[in-house]
């Protein structure tokens, strides 16, 4: 992208002042924070929601219906900020979230608490849209852009581990809708930063606004939001009876993305250019993503719901022992940034990632009531370095391989299937848990989620990334 060109002194690697960068990049962190606390700090508390309002087999739509409605946008937003810039987007979407919130914590039924989930789910699509892709627009080179995305990865890893934790300490010290008070707090704070600290950033090229690809929009809306709908519907026995309707909103999805290449190959601006997608390496890298963000959320979701609903722990104790998957998560990430720059063939960090994860969730599966909390802690701490070496990469890689043009489409795409695969696996285990029980089903999805890693791990093998692929 063309940036504004500052008048002094300059980073090699960057058109900004080292302050001016120092900065922005604390305004993004700001936003990711936020990012981070929308999607984790309920998790600890949602046992108790589900059970104050009376909704436990609503339980999976908590968290589904969030990832649904950031699937949508994700992308969408993506390739929105590769057209108009970033900055007010991220600024627009953290209101979005704020107002989200506390409409969630004064919700009276569960069917009111999805419904303001899937609204705060619009804007943290936005949210990841923007945020994740915005250091690519003052980072240019990508050797260098890894060791500020690691910063970025340690300011998401470090507050989703605070997440649970104070979810859980609000949740049992006050109520449980006091978690999600905590997030608009936080939104404030990254409103300003992002307000008066990010650098406004042109695009190579805007689009015509009367060009912009509504039709490619709303076709690629049925197409990731309707799968995901259907599996939903099906969580439940006692909503059996629609069967036919999931059904219909599958095969409404599969049209949609079959009807989609046509409209964007004659689009002027297509909101998803199908260039993104042209070599096997993105297509690979877009598969282990979404693997990879139902095996990350299956655990954030359903290992507090294991820990209280059969273990009888607390939700501070519970939210404590899950502080080590996310805490773990910077740790991966910088060692990924570390040697990153020293090997020639990075993708081999991700098989180092999957394995990792992999043993995690084997070990996961013997967790009992009788478990010492030093082997949970240390379990979970192995996950969470495990998605340290891979989470970071998915975007990077995409960047790496896109055209210039093309950098928020296309983090925006590799976002998007994490978060089609976060609410999939949300969704498969809700399945297992509503049709058996609480404590088989998710320990069905974790042995689920070990051989999902092991495939990870294979298709890492073929995606062959070399520090020369960037365009």
């Amino acid at each position: 992208m063309r940036t504004e060109s500052p008048s002094s002194s300059r980073s090699p690697d960057s058109p900004y002042q080292r302050n001016q960068l120092l900065l922005a990049m604390a305004g993004i962190c700001a936003a990711v924070v936020v990012a981070a606390f929308d999607s984790t700090i309920v998790s600890t508390s949602m046992p108790q929601v589900a059970q104050a309002l009376d909704g436990m087999d609503s339980y999976a739509w908590v968290g589904t219906g969030y990832f649904l409605a950031c699937a949508i946008t994700i992308l969408i937003f993506g390739r929105i900020g590769d057209l108009y810039g970033r900055k007010h987007l991220m600024l627009i979407s953290l209101a979005i979230v704020g107002l989200g919130s506390i409409l969630s914590g004064v919700s009276q039924s569960m069917a009111q608490l999805i419904g303001f989930r899937i609204f705060q789910g619009l804007g943290g699509g936005m949210m990841i849209a923007t945020t994740f892709t915005a250091p690519a627009d003052i980072f240019p080179d990508h050797k260098e852009r890894v060791r500020w995305m690691a910063l970025v990865s340690v300011a998401f890893a470090v507050s989703s581990g605070l997440g649970p934790v104070l979810g859980g300490m609000l949740t049992q010290a006050l109520s449980w809708r006091a978690a999600f008070f905590l997030t608009p707090a936080a939104a404030g704070v990254a409103i300003y930063m992002i307000w008066t600290h990010f650098p406004k950033v042109t695009p190579p090229r805007k689009a015509d606004n009367h060009r912009f690809d509504w039709l490619g929009a709303a076709v690629l809306t049925v197409a990731v939001g309707a799968p995901l709908a259907g599996l939903e519907l099906a969580i439940a026995p006692s909503k059996s009876n629609h069967l036919l309707l999931a059904l219909s909103l599958m095969l409404a999805g599969g049209l949609s993305a079959w009807a989609l290449i046509p409209i964007e190959r004659r689009a002027v601006t297509p909101i998803f250019p199908l260039r993104i997608l042209r070599t096997a390496k993105a297509r690979w890298l877009n598969l282990a993503a979404f693997l990879i963000g139902a095996v990350m959320y299956v655990l954030i979701f359903y290992i507090p719901l294991l820990l209280q609903d059969q273990f009888g722990f607390s939700p501070t104790k519970a939210g404590l022992l899950m502080t080590p998957l996310v805490a773990g998560i910077p740790i991966g990430s910088i060692c990924n940034g570390y040697f990153f720059r020293r090997i020639s063939h990075p993708q081999r960090l991700m098989v180092l990632g999957a394995a990792l994860l992999s043993l995690g969730c084997v070990s996961t599966v013997t967790f009992t009531a009788q478990s010492s909390d030093t082997w949970i802690l240390l379990t979970l701490a192995l996950c969470g370095v495990g998605l340290g070496f891979l989470l970071q990469n998915f975007t990077l890689f995409m960047q790496m391989l896109a055209e210039r043009a093309d950098v928020g489409v296309a983090s925006g795409l590799v976002q998007t299937t994490r978060a089609v695969g976060s609410a999939a696996g949300t969704a498969t285990v809700g399945i297992l848990i509503a049709r058996i029980s609480v404590g088989t089903g998710v320990k069905v999805g974790l042995i689920i989620c070990v051989l999902v890693c092991v495939f990870v791990a294979w298709v890492s093998l073929r995606i062959r990334i070399q520090h020369e692929d960037n365009p």
